[in-house]
């Protein structure tokens, strides 16, 4: 449990500034809700190694997205985008005509509200957690200074 907290430690007192840890951390959660779904780990190497910013900031942001959340996030996505376009259909799936076409035309009628849902969640999430993320490093680091006894990672390398 000592090694979970000095971890943590070390990344709410990584040498960046609480600006671009929470930027880092909101566009994790900006990927997370996303809607392109198996393409999150890449998009946060791309950002990682395109806009040098934080992996662990990322990847806490984007594992947002989860097992565990997948159901919530998918419904929400989808209800949202649904609403949004005044869509009152709720997907149902017939069983019994699974060949690439079948799903292909039970899924596409889906996929519009599917898309603008999973995208105004992401903005939403991603407007709602810079701030939230800003606020909480800015008031722990001004709270608990570094010392210098707990090792910080190397300023080069994984970001």
């Amino acid at each position: 449990m000592t090694d979970v907290r000095s971890l943590f430690r070390q990344v709410l007192h990584l040498d960046e500034t609480p600006h671009r840890t929470a930027l880092a951390f909101a566009i994790g959660i900006f990927i997370g809700f996303s809607p392109a779904y198996g393409l999150h780990m890449v998009m946060v190497g791309f950002c990682a190694w395109a806009f040098g910013l934080n992996v662990v900031a990322l990847l806490a942001g984007a594992f947002l997205n989860n097992p565990w959340t997948l159901i919530p996030i998918l419904g929400g996505t989808y209800w949202t985008g649904a609403t949004l376009l005044g869509v009152h259909d709720f997907p149902s799936f017939d069983w019994s005509d699974l060949s690439f076409m079948g799903i292909y035309h039970q899924v596409m009628p889906y996929a519009w509200p599917f898309f603008v849902g999973g995208m105004v969640l992401s903005i939403a999430g991603g407007l709602v957690a810079y701030p939230l993320a800003y606020l909480l490093l800015s008031k722990y680091r001004s709270t608990n200074p570094s010392d210098g006894h707990q090792p910080l990672p190397p300023s080069s390398g994984l970001r």
